[in-house]
């Protein structure tokens, strides 16, 4: 078997956990803790990535750049890594977390649009980055399609392409039919990304793996939007039961969740409904505290807004329809009574 690379994801999946308020310090410990460790990959940005730090996204504690700079200077040799959606981050933003240290960038578009990751992928590889095709929503398109974007990503430049379940929305035939085929297609590495609310996230990863996924994200003690990822140390105690080795540290990593669940964690991180219904209803997974803002604002049920936006089909990036759509629920609602 290939050699499994995991990156870790905590510090940029786990940023809408905690409201984009990490901290320099715990930015540093987690850094430190996971390179000791020896994760090899580790991701910090802002929760929707470079540049998302804004009114519609939520603003960040620190700026992602300076977290990414005291990443680095404890990252040892692990390689920090950064998220860019474009349209969220610019190419002037990639430059600067280039400079920051970061070495390896995710471009992440929705699956049915990485023709808008062309410039982002050719600049970050002529800035000598490892790059990474990171195709969101990916249940929300059939496995051809979802074949013939990551060709797109790989013809850019794409050292390899991730199929993201973002909303945790896939079934494990879901993973294998998606993977095997870019296996069967694609010449570069395959990742897979996965959400917990279904509460498939190691299963779907397992799966992801042995159709041939080589790149995996995780995030320790599943800190991440909606009922968070595959949690890390688990993935890697299971990895090792099956004699699959990826080179962390299993007790290191066990120790470094202690600290997130009694430090960082806001709350347990489990199955909520709310993140239930976001895998039920194939939604974004990061929508789940906007929805709650939204009901709250308007008096109705969250779930009735999670499950219409996963009949409208909403995406990533379209945070700013959700009051919308809680609006107009609220309309048909009184219109109904009448």
């Amino acid at each position: 078997m290939k050699p499994i690379y995991i990156t870790e994801v905590a510090m940029r999946d786990g940023s809408h956990v905690v409201g984009h308020q990490f901290t320099f310090e715990q930015v540093r410990k987690l850094t430190q803790g996971l390179s000791e460790a020896k994760v090899p990959y580790i991701e910090v940005t802002h929760g929707d990535g470079l540049g998302g730090s804004s009114l519609q996204y939520g603003f960040s504690k620190e700026y992602d750049i300076e977290l990414i700079k005291a990443a680095v200077e404890v990252a040892g040799d692990s390689i920090v890594t950064v998220l860019l959606i474009p349209g969220i981050g610019t190419i002037e933003d990639l430059k600067l977390a280039f400079d920051a240290g970061a070495r390896a960038v995710r471009v992440a578009t929705h699956v049915t649009e990485a023709d808008v990751s062309k410039q982002h992928i050719e600049t970050a590889k002529r800035l000598g980055m490892e790059v990474f095709g990171f195709l969101m929503m990916a249940h929300s398109a059939p496995p051809e399609i979802v074949l013939q974007q990551a060709l797109l990503m790989e013809s850019y430049g794409a050292d390899g392409v991730y199929v993201t379940d973002s909303a945790g929305a896939m079934l494990p035939s879901d993973v294998r039919d998606r993977i095997r085929l870019l296996s069967e297609n694609l010449q570069v590495e395959i990742g897979f990304h996965a959400h917990n609310n279904l509460s498939l996230a190691v299963a779907n990863t397992l799966v992801a793996i042995e159709e041939g996924a080589t790149r995996i994200d995780g995030s320790i003690c599943c800190l991440g939007a909606g009922a968070g990822n595959t949690q890390t140390e688990v993935l890697v105690a299971v990895l090792q039961r099956m004699g699959i080795e990826t080179g962390i540290e299993l007790y290191q990593m066990l120790d470094l969740a202690d600290y997130v669940r009694n430090e960082i964690l806001p709350q347990p991180q489990d199955i909520t409904s709310g993140s239930l219904v976001m895998g039920y209803a194939g939604v974004y997974s990061s929508f789940l505290r906007h929805a709650n803002l939204a009901a709250e604002k308007v008096g109705i049920d969250a779930r009735d807004i999670l499950v219409e936006l996963g009949k409208l089909n909403v995406v990533g990036g379209q945070e700013d329809t959700i009051i919308e759509v809680a609006q107009k629920l609220v309309r048909d609602k009184v219109g109904g009574k009448r």
